[in-house]
């Protein structure tokens, strides 16, 4: 990403299905965002700290820089993010719309391009290879059915 990135037009595309946050989420997690937010996001990217990623994004309509704390994993050429609060929130369609953001993980910086939303149904095998048992566990009680698959880019 560079400085002279523009905002994104607002565009919807009639591919994507939207997906919302499970109730438990929307109930239990969503409040708890307050607290645990400023938390996670002080150790999220960092080395030795896997749990929690950075994303470094673009406002799809301002042009502003965010960062936000997500989990993530490194799978092959790919990075895998759990859509805990689905597919509509302003970090996913800032990525969607911009086409590539950075991933802060472990300590390491990746740049990733060309992100989707997959069907954690349609992709067990590819999560099962980069989430343990307790994750995958997790994700189910959260209600999770997306993912975002971005592709590492080549430097």
């Amino acid at each position: 990403m560079n400085g002279t990135t523009q905002p994104h037009r607002r565009t919807i595309d009639p591919a994507v299905v939207p997906v919302g946050p499970s109730l438990f989420v929307r109930l239990v997690m969503g409040p708890m965002t307050k607290i645990l937010n400023p938390l996670v996001a002080m150790l999220a990217g960092r080395r030795h700290f896997p749990l929690a990623a950075r994303i470094h994004h673009v406002g799809r309509r301002t042009g502003k820089p965010y960062v936000t704390s997500v989990g993530a994993r490194v799978q092959g050429a790919a990075v895998l993010i759990p859509l805990t609060f689905g597919n509509r929130s302003d970090w996913t369609r800032n990525v969607r719309a911009a086409g590539q953001c950075s991933v802060q993980l472990n300590g390491k910086l990746y740049q990733a391009v060309a992100p989707q939303f997959i069907d954690a149904a349609h992709v067990e095998p590819l999560i099962r290879g980069a989430f343990g048992p307790v994750q995958r566990l997790a994700f189910r009680l959260l209600g999770i059915q997306q993912f975002m698959q971005l592709q590492l880019a080549i430097r």
